[in-house]
């Protein structure tokens, strides 16, 4: 009978390797020679009970604590009781105990194996767990609602899994108020699930305040499954048109106000739409162009929380008056005189 390797140079780690350490050495070489990717391989067999067997006792704080210091002596079965005369080669039932099973709990399987089968896995994430026999070398899996196993895959057994539906992805494109305060649209996509292209009415409710780029879900409005199970979802993608005189940037809108040169220079008011109606607006005395002005609470509202809104924002614009008659424009000179005067004696 051959000798047994070192349990650390099986995983190729160090003594001080951590949990993580072994955790990522066991998943690398599992996947190199699990029985199900190695078909026929007696070899591959050979060293995946070898690697399993070491990362049984290694990542087992007592068992680990065992074999450091006792060695494959501390589950030894062969002789009476291990160094120390301790029992120590029943006390853990020890590698080579006879049958056994090495168990992939829960959502340790996904881990282990997710990067080699994908989605596979993680749609039995709900799984019991599985198991690999180390007499015959046979690996059996019990996913629970998935089946027995995996049919047509790569030897994964004869019986279907259940596997949900494909999301399917579409955009629809909404005006600028419905984003704002949220809408109903009937929209028509073709049936997913239809043989024959067949177009189907779906009534979608868009929510206030969603944004370009954000996606409304219809549940069950995707791929069939598969074997029974659950429909897909419809992500439909969200464009919000543009309103003329309007920026949006996140929950806060943009407007401009043009305000006449007298209004500017003597202060008054000005007329600012916002999107829930008109609002007066004092205009300060001496306002310079491009002064912006913030009105609270009059932007979007939160798809969050429905009592929080953004803010408007509104740039004055001073008018220059284009068309003056003659004695406008006499007048116009006097101020200019005597704003030049009274800048000289200040």
């Amino acid at each position: 009978m051959s000798e047994k390797r070192d349990y650390y140079e099986v995983l190729g780690v160090g003594r001080d390797a951590d949990d993580a350490q072994l955790k990522k050495a066991y998943r690398r070489l599992a996947k190199k020679y699990h029985p199900d990717t190695n078909a026929g391989n007696a070899d591959a067999e050979k060293k995946f009970k070898e690697i399993t067997e070491a990362y049984d006792v290694l990542s087992d704080k007592e068992k680990r604590k065992m074999y450091d210091r006792f060695g494959h002596a501390a589950f030894d079965q062969s002789g009476a009781d291990g160094p120390g005369g301790g029992g120590y080669r029943k006390s853990y039932g020890g590698p080579q105990s006879g049958y056994r099973e090495y168990h992939f709990e829960g959502g340790n399987m996904d881990d282990l194996f997710g990067d080699l089968f994908g989605d596979i896995f993680r749609q039995g994430s709900g799984s019991s767990g599985g198991s690999y026999d180390r007499r015959s070398g046979a690996a059996h899996r019990n996913y629970g609602n998935m089946g027995s196993g995996f049919g047509g895959f790569g030897g994964f057994g004869d019986d279907g899994f259940r596997q949900k539906g494909s999301d399917v992805r579409a955009e629809v494109t909404v005006g600028f108020d419905e984003a704002v305060f949220g809408c109903d649209k009937v929209i028509r996509l073709q049936d997913p699930s239809s043989a024959d292209g067949r177009v189907q009415s779906l009534q979608v409710h868009i929510p206030a305040g969603i944004d370009t780029g954000q996606s409304v879900r219809l549940k069950g409005k995707g791929m069939p499954g598969v074997n029974g199970g659950e429909t897909g979802d419809l992500l439909l993608r969200v464009n919000v048109a543009e309103r003329p005189g309007y920026e949006r940037k996140g929950m806060d809108v943009y407007t401009t106000v043009r305000v006449p040169f007298t209004t500017a220079v003597f202060g008054g008011e000005a007329v600012v739409n916002t999107l829930y109606g008109n609002v007066l607006c004092k205009i300060r005395e001496g306002t310079q162009s491009g002064t912006r002005i913030r009105l609270r609470g009059k932007g979007i509202v939160s798809m969050k929380d429905p009592s929080v809104h953004g803010d408007h924002y509104v740039t004055v614009q001073i008018e220059v008056p284009k068309h003056l008659n003659a004695e406008a424009k006499q007048k116009l000179r006097e101020f200019e005189a005597a704003s030049g005067k009274r800048a000289r004696t200040a």
